[in-house]
């Protein structure tokens, strides 16, 4: 069954391997999916991505972070624009997500950018999910 929307696919699997309190998760790679997870680590939501080479394609293992009682370091990762309902966000719109606790992923023309990043640069684009 072809997967139709890679970043919700992506983001449930890390949910769902979060609330099974799996160490890793592995997901099939792309330009796309990497920069998403880098910018998850570089954001302290999970603790490492490392491209694995298998047989013809590229896999995505994603170690996951939990605090001191295993409990994951995120409560909600959901995806905000969905294939079947866009949302963009200008320049000037992009507030904090909750006072700044949160973070949400731009796909912008610069990139993949956190909301702090996107705000700094003064560039908007399509809102990709929230995490906090």
């Amino acid at each position: 069954m072809a997967i139709h929307d890679v970043i919700g696919d992506f983001l449930t699997r890390i949910r769902n391997a979060s609330k099974a309190r799996l160490d890793s998760v592995e997901i099939k790679s792309s330009k796309l999916l990497q920069s998403l997870a880098e910018l998850l680590r570089d954001e302290g939501y999970i603790s490492s991505v490392k491209a694995i080479k298998d047989q013809s394609q590229l896999i995505l293992k994603i170690t996951l972070k939990y605090d001191a009682g295993h409990k994951s370091v995120f409560r909600i990762m959901r995806r905000v624009s969905k294939p079947s309902r866009r949302v963009y966000v200008d320049a000037d719109e992009i507030k904090p997500l909750l006072g700044g606790i949160g973070t949400r992923i731009i796909s912008t023309s610069q990139g993949l950018l956190t909301d702090r990043q996107a705000r700094r640069a003064h560039v908007g684009g399509e809102i990709l999910c929230e995490v906090w």
